[in-house]
């Protein structure tokens, strides 16, 4: 349905204002002719009806046609370019007005630029008055747009936090640690004390990492590889990771997001021997690191819109204006996370 030209507000706008416009307009037109004189009150009055609904239709479609939301930082541009447009139609208004005006021999209204220019004059000082009031409303739409996207973002790094949180505490996770070490003590009881101090280093980690925004990278790749060669007791070699052989020690990353990554590798794709799931952990040249695997899908794939990585980027953009980068083919997928501290990073 095409919206309505004017709203009901403004409509209540326009029929007050008539009686003010059209006394004013016809006493500077017409002196004391136009309150002192019933016919030409009446042709007057009848043509100022005529004239200010076209006026008030073309300077309407104006605003309409240059209006929209304004980009960051362009409201005050967007406002000089509606003055402009809106100076001229008045310009262009005021002349028609005075000359139909003049075309009505009853009036006796002269076509002179010296009975237009005040009209016009006043007419800028509306325009310019207008456009402030737009300004002013832009500009509290853009504030809230911002606050709204702010706590969006809040949101969002909460939703990570907490998703972080319950893999802390994962029952499956422990429950299945459980079942391997189970099978361990009686099988290998040597590999059974290795898999308990594995266990505890992890949720020591877990739990100290929950702490911090930032960890270092080599301390992230330190814990992942205890975390790998946990999982590696219970897959054995379904599952193949590689992690890179070094890494500068300045680079920090938040904590347990190669973690979440990995686990989502082998929650999302069948394993076995036969078919082994890699994933292989990469430094970029642009202070990021890579983390890919080959896709064989159990029952759905964590794709772009995934909940999980919305939440990652949401975290990321916390610390950083360089966004999480996903690549997804029919036989890789893979997640690009920006290292810090960049030349980008939020002020």
């Amino acid at each position: 349905m095409k919206p309505a030209l004017f709203s009901k507000y403004e409509w209540w706008y326009h029929l007050a204002m008539m009686p003010v416009c059209f006394a004013l307009g016809n006493y500077y037109l017409l002196g004391e002719r136009y309150f002192m004189h019933f016919p030409t009150f009446l042709n007057a009055s009848a043509l100022a009806l005529v004239l200010y609904w076209f006026s008030v239709v073309i300077l309407t479609i104006v605003i309409r046609k240059t209006a929209g939301s304004p980009a960051q930082g362009q409201i005050l541009g967007q406002m000089l370019k509606m003055f402009w447009k809106l100076a001229a139609a008045t310009l262009v208004l005021m002349v028609f007005d005075i000359w139909i005006y003049s075309l009505v021999p009853a009036l006796e209204v002269a076509f002179a630029w010296s009975e237009i220019w005040p009209m016009v004059l006043v007419g800028l000082v509306c325009d310019a008055f207008i456009c402030a009031l737009l300004g002013l409303f832009y500009a509290l739409q853009q504030w809230k747009n911002d606050k709204a996207d702010d706590e969006k973002l809040a949101r969002e790094s909460l939703e990570v936090e907490f998703d972080a949180l319950k893999g802390q505490v994962n029952p499956h996770f422990l429950f299945n640690s459980l079942n391997t070490l189970s099978s361990l003590i009686s099988a290998d009881p040597v590999q059974a004390e290795d898999f308990v101090e594995d266990l505890a280093r992890i949720y020591r980690y877990m739990l100290q990492g929950g702490r911090t925004d930032l960890v270092p990278l080599q301390s992230e790749l330190a814990f992942l590889e205890v975390y790998v060669r946990l999982l590696k007791v219970r897959y054995h070699e379904a599952l193949l990771v590689e992690l890179p052989d070094r890494c500068p020690p300045d680079l920090t990353i938040p904590p347990l997001i190669l973690q979440i990554l990995v686990d989502n590798a082998v929650q999302y794709n069948v394993l076995s021997a036969s078919r082994p799931l890699t994933v292989t952990i990469s430094l970029t040249g642009d202070r990021a690191i890579r983390v890919a695997n080959n896709v064989q899908i159990r029952h759905r794939t964590l794709g772009a819109t995934g909940t999980g990585l919305r939440g990652l980027s949401a975290k990321l953009l916390t610390f950083t204006l360089r966004k999480l980068e996903i690549q997804e083919t029919n036989d890789t997928f893979s997640v690009t996370i920006p290292l810090l501290p960049d030349a980008v990073a939020v002020q």
